[in-house]
């Protein structure tokens, strides 16, 4: 098949961790056309089959980003200062169904509110999945929902391992490290479940939620994982007093419900049969990504 013959597949968020895994992945496949969406093309030629530039924060980019496109991997960026995350996703999905664009993919999180009945308020997670509705109701042919997980590569850098009060190298957080809560993954995998959902839109392109899970433990496994590699980390759970109102209310979502809230296995499975295969467990990310030296 030549190039000029097949789908094209738009890519937002293309030079961050979900949109460059989607890139790679749908350029690995080669069945599909990449286009590279991002703020700054010039810095980023060869990314793909085509760099476009697009910013969802200026709506007017999106017309010529999407214009062509068969599909589209749609993500925001909650943390990153000035978002708001439900009208940049709104005007992106406005401006696909104007493209034409056939299947769009959004990577969504868990409705924490609805899981716990309003319990806990996790505007991360909540946020993203009050924009399901929108994503459903604009009538694509087709459309697919991809759920990423807690990233093994926190450890490495929001999350890494800190020096504690007794010397010690490791964690200090409000959460039970004895509760099996945390569906884990190397967000570098979930460009594998985004270019099978696209390849299988009868499998996955009828609003099914593809979660990446390559493990789902305790954070006394991750520190036991880690150190029968070699470090000698420790844990120590702390009151939520101290901690940023949103991680805290994380961590007690997690203990209380799951990341994912309840049980997905089938889910699970049906994102690794369109992904080919199994993700990466913790213990082997971390023996090859997790640096001996920092428990030294």
């Amino acid at each position: 098949m030549s190039s000029n013959s097949k789908k094209l597949i738009a890519v937002i968020g293309s030079t961050g961790q979900q949109g460059g895994a989607v890139v790679r992945a749908l350029k690995g496949d080669g069945r599909f056309r990449v286009r590279a969406l991002t703020r700054t093309p010039d810095t980023h030629p060869d990314l793909a089959d085509e760099v476009v530039e697009a910013d969802l924060a200026r709506p007017r980019t999106l017309d010529a980003a999407f214009a062509g496109a068969h599909g589209l991997f749609l993500v925001t960026n909650f943390w990153e200062e000035g978002t708001d995350e439900l009208k940049q996703a709104t005007a992106a999905i406005r401006a696909a169904s104007d493209a034409g664009v056939k299947h769009v993919i959004w990577s969504t999180l868990p409705d924490v509110e609805a899981i716990s009945g309003g319990k806990f308020h996790v505007p991360h997670f909540t946020g993203k999945a009050r924009i399901d509705r929108i994503v459903r109701d604009t009538g694509f042919a087709n459309h697919t929902f991809v759920i990423a997980p807690f990233y093994y590569q926190n450890l490495l850098g929001a999350l890494a391992p800190q020096k504690q009060a007794d010397g010690s190298s490791g964690w200090a957080l409000p959460i039970d490290p004895t509760v099996r809560c945390i569906h884990m993954g190397d967000i570098r995998e979930l460009g594998n479940i985004v270019a099978g959902a696209f390849v299988h839109p009868d499998e996955a392109g009828n609003g099914e939620y593809l979660p990446l899970v390559g493990d789902f433990v305790s954070f006394n496994e991750v520190v036991d994982t880690l150190n029968r590699q070699g470090h000698n980390f420790s844990f120590h759970r702390v009151p939520e007093d101290g901690f940023p109102v949103e991680l805290a209310e994380t961590f007690a979502y997690f203990e209380a419900h799951t990341y994912l809230g309840g049980d997905w296995s089938d889910r699970i499975a049906l994102a690794n049969k369109v992904a080919g295969s199994k993700p990466t467990t913790f213990s082997t990310w971390a023996r090859a990504a997790f640096p001996v030296l920092a428990a030294r």
